[in-house]
């Protein structure tokens, strides 16, 4: 697995604007929602994409049932964020890729404990950066200072408390 390093992972979370958050849950206990709600309250725009509930709205988005289903309406897509099993993961990236490639598509990022790298192989023969098994909520808040605010010492150095 690839290690990423903080200026790799900084400069993708400054580029993207509009996260499609795959398996994203309407539970607010799970993790895919208050990651996914955390990333539209730092100015993220993200737009839900879960069967199970498309149709509804979820932090001022339509739930969408894949990301073939999201309408060119909807704009650009910098990253799609996969809260799914890895086994699932591939052909999550082969949509991307078809749905999202010509509409700003630059990364995927699979959640903690998602892995798969042919999956990550056919992102990156696609042009795509990937990161795998990291959260981009966690990731925000370590690199842009925010984690102290719990009390952790993320060795930045910051005037935001």
């Amino acid at each position: 697995m690839t290690e990423h390093s903080d200026q790799f992972l900084r400069k993708i979370l400054q580029r993207t604007k509009t996260i499609a958050c795959v398996g994203v849950s309407g539970n607010s206990v799970r993790p895919s929602y208050y990651v996914a709600r955390y990333l539209s309250l730092k100015g993220y725009r993200v737009i839900p994409v879960n069967p199970m509930m498309a149709g509804k709205r979820l932090f001022g988005e339509t739930v969408y049932a894949s990301l073939s289903d999201i309408p060119e309406s909807e704009g650009r897509i910098g990253m799609v964020d996969i809260f799914r099993r890895s086994e699932h993961v591939g052909p999550i990236v082969d949509e991307a890729i078809s749905a999202l490639s010509n509409r700003g598509l630059k990364t995927i990022w699979m959640q903690f404990e998602v892995i798969n790298e042919e999956a990550a192989a056919v992102a990156r023969e696609a042009g795509l950066d990937v990161v795998m098994d990291r959260c981009p909520k966690l990731e925000y808040q370590r690199l842009f200072g925010e984690l102290r605010m719990g009390g952790f010492n993320t060795g930045i150095v910051s005037s935001k408390l």
